[in-house]
């Protein structure tokens, strides 16, 4: 499994360059889209473990796992549900070919990268697949060459050329104590010299690079212009998935397969985390743009998995893998509803917006479900994972990071009631009476989203009373 969802992504982007350009303008998200579903139905079915590979010397050699658990299958789950959500807005909303046969060639590199980290079992081969996500992620930012795009992305590149060095430093620290970088040489190394100044340096650097990556505060600066200045698909890439694989999975995995319970990771992560919950809550409120919004969003929502990632017992990181998958998904849907509105009245400016419900009722509702399951409010998926992580601190007796979690649901609801004001109730504003529902191209992956997050909600109480 792992290295067929490596070279799958990697094959597909060989096809696509290689063939003619009429037929991948014609064929070319059908490639792409047939990779995404792939991912999608083996990661549910957990088919790929009939394509469990023994011995590779390339496995071998990036230390990628044959026995996926079920942290990297929600992660590879996740990645093909957004890579496909985000292919069928690029195709309703980027008007040039060009842009189009750029977006899938770059969707395809990001996938492949990762998917590798999401599969690697080593600091270096994390690092090394970050890398690639990355670059994608720099030309996505920029593809249109929009002035502000360009800035974002500039942004993006100089803080994270700094979270490069920092892992790199670290990497070197790392191999200088423990022989390797390999996580059961960290996590030997941790256990009979985790006292030493030096390791606890080496530690601390990673993870710092990974909270730049992640975009959580105090490291968020370029987070903000890089989601709301890219375009609508990138929007959706970005916010849905990539930076949240390329930060926090890799914050989850170490917890659970390096760090353990260790009370020098513990005490930073969950204070970042619970910072980041307030600070990405309090910023969403005094925000008039809608992608604007929805990016502070995205760093208090993150903030809440790194909580739970601190807190580090089996509860809580059940509870913060969770919301990593409803996150991926709660936070597309968004993106791609401000996509649709963007795209039917050409403003994301909330001030100039109102009551597009009775115009757009499909983004109105599908918005909705998005914001209540974002907030926390039952029976949606997004009320479990937070109610799981909440639940989770309190047995822990973190009973002030437990009030924080669950007061800041209430900030949470009150930026989407003011969202929801401002664009889809109240009198509709001058100028938009004539606009409509966005087509099925844009209608289709908000309906989707919308179903995954209800279908996840009404089913979890189910599968715990199976278990």
């Amino acid at each position: 499994m792992p290295l067929l969802l490596i070279l799958l992504p990697f094959a597909s982007l060989i096809i696509l360059n290689l063939s003619t350009k009429s037929a991948m303008h014609r064929h070319g998200f059908i490639l792409v889209g047939a990779v995404a579903l792939f991912q999608v139905v083996t990661a549910l079915g957990r088919l790929g473990e009939f394509w469990d590979i023994k011995y590779n010397p390339l496995v071998k050699f990036f230390s990628l796992g044959s026995a996926p658990d079920n942290l990297t299958l929600i992660a590879l789950l996740s990645i093909g549900i957004v890579i496909f959500v985000s292919l069928l807005v690029a195709r309703a909303v980027l008007g040039n070919e060009t842009l189009k046969f750029n977006f899938m060639n770059l969707a395809l590199l990001a996938c492949l990268g990762m998917n590798a980290v999401v599969m690697a079992h080593d600091f270096f081969s994390i690092y090394v697949f970050i890398e690639i996500a990355a670059l994608s992620s720099f030309i996505l930012i920029a593809m249109t060459k929009d002035p502000l795009a360009i800035e974002g992305a500039f942004k993006y590149i100089i803080l994270s050329a700094v979270a490069t060095v920092l892992m790199l430093c670290s990497i070197g620290l790392l191999l200088l104590f423990a022989g390797g970088t390999a996580f059961t040489d960290i996590a030997l190394a941790l256990k009979n010299s985790g006292n030493e100044f030096l390791f606890k340096a080496a530690v601390g650097l990673f993870l710092c690079g990974l909270f730049i990556k992640s975009g959580i505060v105090p490291f968020h600066g370029w987070l903000p212009d890089a989601y709301s200045a890219s375009s609508a698909p990138v929007s959706v890439l970005l916010a849905g998935i990539i930076t949240k694989v390329s930060g926090v999975y890799v914050l989850l995995r170490l917890v659970v397969s390096v760090f353990g319970g260790l009370a020098i990771i513990q005490k930073p992560l969950m204070a970042i985390g619970a910072l980041s919950i307030v600070v990405g809550a309090l910023l969403s409120l005094t925000q008039n743009n809608f992608k604007r919004l929805l990016s502070y969003s995205s760093i208090s929502q993150v903030g809440y998995i790194i909580l739970a990632a601190g807190c580090a017992t089996p509860l809580a990181i059940f509870g913060a893998v969770f919301h990593f998958f409803n996150h991926a998904v709660f936070k597309s849907l968004l993106f791609v509803n401000a996509a649709a509105v963007e795209k039917q009245t050409g403003t994301v400016d909330m001030e100039n917006l109102g009551g597009l419900a009775a115009r757009m009722p499909v983004t109105a509702t599908t918005s909705v479900i998005a914001f209540l399951s974002c907030a926390g409010i039952p029976p949606l998926a997004g009320f479990w994972s937070k109610l799981i992580i909440v639940i989770a601190l309190w047995k822990a007796s973190h009973f002030a990071y437990a009030g924080i979690a669950a007061l800041a649901s209430v900030i949470t609801l009150g930026y989407f009631l003011h969202l929801q004001r401002q664009v889809f109730f109240g009198k509709l504003k001058a100028g938009l009476e004539k606009i409509e529902e966005a087509d099925f191209s844009l209608a289709l992956p908000q309906i989707i989203l919308a179903i995954i997050i209800v279908a996840a909600g009404l089913i979890f109480p189910w599968i715990l009373k199976w278990r």
